[in-house]
């Protein structure tokens, strides 16, 4: 046991000097929150790590070790672990190279015909394999496609000019930083290594425009899962966090992405001064679908392009639906998983495609997400974040349109069958139906009308109910007044306009299939003093709802408003002839 102990102290030790000759950063607080976190690393092993004691050149825990590596060539995600051995494999030298070089081999870098296991497409994944691949080229002499060196410039230079596709994912962004640190780290290439070096300082100043002060990132997503907003601390992202800011709950061991960035060289203080505690802004993130296909990706061969496009979320949008039968025809793909949805087409000839996206609109349009404008409201501890306008009425893929924070409590609204528990809800439909948002500085106007296709795809009756996401559990007090339930945590507060005062299985819920309008309003003693005068302006708000019949272009009309606090949101959404209301 004491010799153990002493293991272990040398190894802290160790940490201490090695550190000392590896400051990225000027800022002595960060500095030292990156040596506690690896001295706590060490002392708490678990399977993330490995790269942290390769980087202080003491032995890999076996069992993380040797369980990544036999997992590794069945594992869907393998490409999450890859990151990591790759790192293991430039920190250390070459004491682990002969086991890892082996495991590798077998294993495609790159999409091959048949494949049924990994995904190489979607905006993290591309960045694992591509920096994997080439990395291991320029160490190794490994062999790679034609197309790998110009693929991966291209992507790095999309994310500095246009951002993340999978925007404000406390899911997806740390795994894309892992692959994006690899390469800024290690490339030989000096302009990859720029080009990582930024593309991972964008992500890393993304991620702290919605933190609050309290350390926590409740945001508005285009790729996440319910979980991420369930608990406020110590997940993969939260560890990022804490590192570059010291705000939320310190971490006792590591994680993922925190391994990578602790162990980097990237310079850090542009990214720490970024972070502001007010912001009160609109947000542009991506570029128009027609811009990628026609300009941005035009460059690429010709699989390359649909790649590109799939990792924008356009999969069987009626624009891409041609290459995208042919792409998934040519490699035999039908059977992946992420192509389930889409598997009743398989046997449609190519020259059909696009009319037959066309006839799947409601689910086959609303995948996409390039080009989106994202309202963000933070004051101190509060945040609301919303997409504006982003198809509603469809299907909802993996995405959080609005959502609210109280501090370290996330509000926020989603369609489709209601649960007594949350996480009870298919990851890949958050939301079965989408809705309009229109957001305000603190106010968010959210309207529900899901197109009457979707019930072509099983989207109907109880998969069109809206619950909302409110923790009475969690805030310090719960006021209801009318339609408004209104909680507070600490000195911030949130105020939610039900569409109705009902709940389904003990969740705050609406089942109307024809339209829902919900209002969302958060703030805090900085801005309205106490709780009292928040509610005081809440009741004080004009609400309007209203169907009418648009005679002169045979359009029903659904038609809310909501004046409150001074501000007036409205919206009136046009729907054909045979979207009008079936409740009276």
């Amino acid at each position: 046991m004491r010799t153990l102990y002493t293991a272990v102290q040398t190894a802290i030790l160790l940490s201490v000097i090695l550190l000392q000759h590896f400051t990225a950063s000027a800022n002595p607080e960060f500095e030292a929150r990156r040596q506690q976190y690896i001295q706590d690393a060490i002392l708490r092993p678990n399977s993330d790590v490995i790269t942290i004691q390769a980087f202080q050149h003491v032995p890999l825990d076996s069992v993380a070790f040797n369980t990544i590596l036999q997992n590794l060539r069945n594992r869907e995600t393998a490409d999450f672990d890859i990151v990591k051995l790759i790192r293991v494999l430039f920190l250390t030298n070459g004491e682990y190279d002969e086991q890892i070089l082996d495991v590798l081999k077998p294993i495609p870098f790159w999409l091959e015909k048949g494949e049924t296991l990994h995904q190489y497409w979607s905006e993290n994944h591309m960045i694992m394999w591509m920096s994997s691949d080439w990395l291991l080229h320029e160490k190794y002499g490994k062999s790679i496609d034609n197309t790998l060196e110009k693929r991966l410039r291209h992507y790095l230079k999309l994310k500095i000019q246009y951002g993340y596709y999978e925007f404000f994912s406390s899911v997806y962004s740390p795994y894309c930083l892992s692959g994006l640190l690899n390469l800024a780290d290690f490339s030989q290439d000096a302009e990859i290594k720029r080009l990582a070096t930024q593309a991972a300082e964008r992500l890393l100043k993304e991620m702290l425009m919605l933190t609050n002060d309290k350390g926590v990132f409740f945001p508005a997503a285009g790729r996440n899962y319910y979980g991420k907003y369930e608990t406020p601390y110590l997940q993969n992202h939260n560890h990022l966090i804490y590192l570059l800011t010291g705000m939320g709950q310190q971490p006792v061991s590591a994680s993922h992405a925190a391994g990578f960035l602790a162990t980097s060289t990237i310079p850090v203080d542009n990214i720490i001064s970024s972070w502001t505690p007010v912001l009160n802004t609109v947000y542009n993130i991506g570029h128009s679908l027609k811009d990628g296909i026609n300009n941005i990706n035009k460059d690429m061969s010709r699989n390359d392009k649909v790649i590109f496009q799939w990792s924008s979320g356009a999969y069987f949008h009626p624009d891409v639906a041609p290459a995208t039968f042919q792409f998934v025809k040519e490699f035999n793909i039908w059977s992946h998983p992420e192509f389930k949805d889409f598997k009743q087409f398989s046997a449609l000839p190519t020259d059909l495609a696009t009319a037959a996206a066309t006839v799947a609109a409601p689910i086959s349009r609303s995948s996409v997400i390039c080009g989106q404008d994202v309202a963000i409201f933070k004051n101190k501890s509060v945040t609301l974040s919303s997409v504006q306008d982003f198809w509603k009425g469809k299907n909802g893929y993996q995405q959080f349109p609005v959502v609210a924070n109280t501090g370290t409590t996330a509000v926020f609204t989603l369609s489709g069958r209601v649960n007594a528990h949350w996480d009870d809800r298919p990851d890949m439909h958050a939301n079965t139906h989408l809705p309009y948002v229109q957001q305000k500085d603190n106010v968010a106007l959210i309207m529900y009308r899901p197109e009457k296709g979707l019930a072509l795809f099983g989207y109907k009756d109880d998969k069109l109910d809206v619950g909302l996401h409110f923790r009475s559990e969690q805030m310090d007090e719960v006021r209801e007044n009318g339609a408004w339930l209104i909680g507070r945590e600490g000195n911030s507060y949130v105020g939610v306009r039900r569409n109705c005062n009902g709940t389904i299985n003990g969740i705050p819920a609406c089942n109307n299939p024809d339209g829902q309008t919900w209002v969302i309003i958060v703030g805090n003693a900085d801005m309205y003093g106490s709780l009292d005068a928040f509610e005081g302006k809440l009741a004080q708000a004009q609400y309007e709802e209203k169907w009418y019949f648009d005679l002169p272009t045979l359009q029903w009309i659904y038609f809310a408003k909501v004046v409150v606090d001074g501000k007036t949101l409205q919206y009136a959404w046009n729907g054909d002839i045979f979207s009008g209301p079936t409740q009276t």
